[in-house]
């Protein structure tokens, strides 16, 4: 008799939107607010058999405010660290130091003082992906854009610097089937209205 490989259906729900994406600033853990979490209050989430959410208030907030109960907080789900540049403007980040900013966004070794590099972040994520256990089942977690970028490169096996031309829509799931080495991707899938 022989045994199938099972596959492991991960889901990452991208969490709400917040004051720092909406001022262009590096994030800094702030909570969400009431008005922020509202649009993720009359959603729902789709069916897993396990949930996970990232450290940070806004993943957390959002996965409650989804009416989901995390089995536990996962630390490699955590949002890329920005050192020194968290909770700073973009616009003044720029203008201060501008070689630098230039180099986090085209270099994916560089990494902000005190900082992780993106090269960094997508072998942190890509580890917890590849270590998965076949029996995992539908795995759903709230994380990070950052960390939904970084799995899609590495399932994909992109190059680091496709990082950035990524885009995560907030409460938006990307669904990722398959094992270490062999995914596959349905990405930006909207999520439904809660009956």
């Amino acid at each position: 008799m022989t045994t199938g490989v099972r596959t492991v259906r991960v889901a990452l729900i991208a969490p709400a939107l917040g004051a720092e994406l909406h001022g262009a600033r590096f994030g800094d853990d702030r909570p969400l607010t009431e008005a922020e979490l509202a649009p993720a209050r009359v959603l729902a989430a789709p069916r897993a058999d396990r949930v996970l959410s990232a450290p940070s208030p806004r993943c957390r907030q959002t996965a409650g405010a989804l009416g989901l109960v995390p089995d536990a907080v996962e630390p490699a789900l955590a949002d890329l660290d920005a050192g020194a540049w968290r909770g700073r403007p973009l616009a003044e980040l720029a203008a201060a130091e501008p070689r630098a900013l230039a180099a986090w966004l085209s270099d994916p070794d560089f990494a902000p003082p005190g900082g992780e590099s993106v090269t960094a972040l997508l072998a942190r994520v890509g580890r917890w992906l590849d270590a998965l256990p076949a029996d995992t089942g539908r795995l759903l977690a709230v994380a990070e854009p950052a960390v939904v970028r970084a799995a899609v490169v590495h399932a994909l096996a992109l190059p680091p610097a496709a990082f950035w031309r990524l885009d995560v829509a907030p409460l938006t799931a990307t669904h990722l089937s398959g094992r270490a080495a062999r995914w596959n991707l349905r990405c930006g899938t909207a999520l439904s209205a809660a009956n």
